[in-house]
């Protein structure tokens, strides 16, 4: 079987998507759904390598001109749904399972192919505001992401050390960034070509 790479996205709902960015709702949607696109993008490059996968919070009709599966995320907290859904193609028989999040444009195909290689248990892609844009797991447990504080500068640490009371081995990947503040947006709109 090939590996997992799953693209987690919110549905596209005015004043629940990109709220740190202080925009009008109805932009930050139009901002969202973008982000979703181009991450979207990035991981059709890779569907000769991986089994890509779509999993939202809720049902939405958006992003349907690739064929890629679509599913819901679980109930739960993102560390919660994040298991789920990596344990869940583990499971089916994948060797690894990756996660992205959407919010990470442009990121280099080499920080998708670390997550979808690396042989540590778990491999972060960790962003520069204390997150990761990515995980890929080999093996899971199930309280591994226990303690962690999402949306905060100690994401990534709180994860890291989950993982150490698993005693899964972890290894970290590029650098990146991510869109959560004003001027995430002028960073990522630079880099447009």
């Amino acid at each position: 079987m090939k590996p997992a790479l799953i693209v987690f996205a919110k549905a596209p709902i005015p004043g629940r998507v990109k709220t740190r960015l202080g925009l009008d709702p109805d932009h930050a949607v139009e901002i969202h759904r973008e982000l979703v696109w181009t991450t979207l993008l990035e991981a059709w490059s890779f569907r000769e390598k991986a089994d890509l996968e779509l999993a939202l919070d809720q049902p939405t009709d958006c992003w349907t001109d690739l064929p890629i599966r679509r599913t819901l995320q679980s109930a739960g907290d993102l560390g919660s749904r994040i298991y789920a859904a990596l344990d869940h193609a583990l499971s089916r028989g994948c060797p690894i399972a990756v996660v992205l999040g959407s919010d990470s444009p442009q990121l280099p195909h080499s920080a998708i192919e670390f997550l979808l290689h690396c042989p540590a248990d778990v491999a972060l892609g960790p962003t520069e505001d204390g997150g990761y844009y990515g995980i890929g797991c080999r093996k899971t447990a199930p309280h591994m992401f226990d303690g962690v504080q999402w949306s905060a500068a100690t994401t990534l640490r709180d994860t890291m050390h989950a993982l150490e009371r698993c005693a899964l081995s972890c290894a970290l990947g590029p650098h990146w960034f991510d869109v959560d503040r004003p001027e995430d947006l002028e960073r990522w709109r630079g880099l447009a070509p």
